[in-house]
């Protein structure tokens, strides 16, 4: 069941630039560092000499959380407003499709979107560093990996709290601006205890704990997956 509502918002999402902004996250920081790296070339090759491959995935490291709650936030946004600009709900609802089917193929959905965002991130930086002229033999491959996904784990309690915030309100205004205030807010995030979420991201690449950040991401994101499956369930629909 949840399958067939996964496929249909797969149809849905077609067309509505969802995918281009997926793509365009993490190239545009590629591209940014691209930038930076080919204007101070010298003096940062000089800078990382010890480590180059570990230069580059800092200043990167600098604007993945960012990136992140920015994603998160949009692409929930624009899956719902597919549903709220068509006046759709009722009728998606009275389809033999549970509601805890609808939810779960939205939230999977977002998953996929931003999972894939980020593995163009690790290919986009793996990329840059051969353009660079870094030593291929010399890249370290985990580190590119982990540098696109551990963040996203650390970073599904933002995206499940916007999935169920755009989802269950009609107005986009309330998700989108506390998802720019925490994108915002994300710049600042080292200053931050390590219990508070908005620091898991960067956490979970650097540490100390960093599985134990991953996990907790994975963990708190899921409960509240739960919570806004509960309301979803409970509420009425316009």
């Amino acid at each position: 069941m949840m399958l067939r509502a996964l496929s249909s918002d797969w149809l849905k999402i077609r067309g509505k630039g969802i995918w281009f902004l997926a793509a365009l996250g993490p190239l545009g920081l590629v591209a940014m560092q691209g930038l930076n790296f080919g204007l101070r070339y010298d003096y940062l090759m000089k800078q990382y000499a010890a480590d180059p491959w570990g230069g580059l995935l800092q200043n990167i490291l600098s604007f993945v959380p960012i990136a992140l709650f920015l994603g998160c936030t949009l692409i929930c946004s624009l899956m719902a407003n597919v549903e709220h600009q068509l006046s759709s709900w009722k009728q998606l609802l009275a389809l033999p499709i549970s509601r805890t089917a609808v939810y779960s193929a939205k939230f999977t959905l977002a998953v996929i979107i931003l999972l894939v965002s980020c593995l163009l991130l690790s290919a986009g930086t793996a990329g840059l560093g051969l353009v660079l002229q870094l030593e291929r033999s010399e890249m370290p491959i985990a580190d590119v990996l982990r540098i696109g996904v551990a963040p996203f784990i650390a970073s599904l309690p933002l995206l499940a709290l916007q999935l169920w915030l755009s989802l269950t309100t009609k107005n986009q205004g309330l998700p989108v601006a506390i998802g720019l205030t925490v994108s915002v807010l994300s710049v600042f995030s080292y200053k931050l205890h390590d219990a508070i979420p908005l620091k898991w991201p960067l956490l979970a690449y650097t540490g100390p704990g960093a599985l134990q950040v991953i996990a907790g991401g994975a963990i708190l994101g899921a409960c509240i997956v739960g919570l806004g499956l509960i309301h979803f369930n409970r509420r009425d629909v316009d």
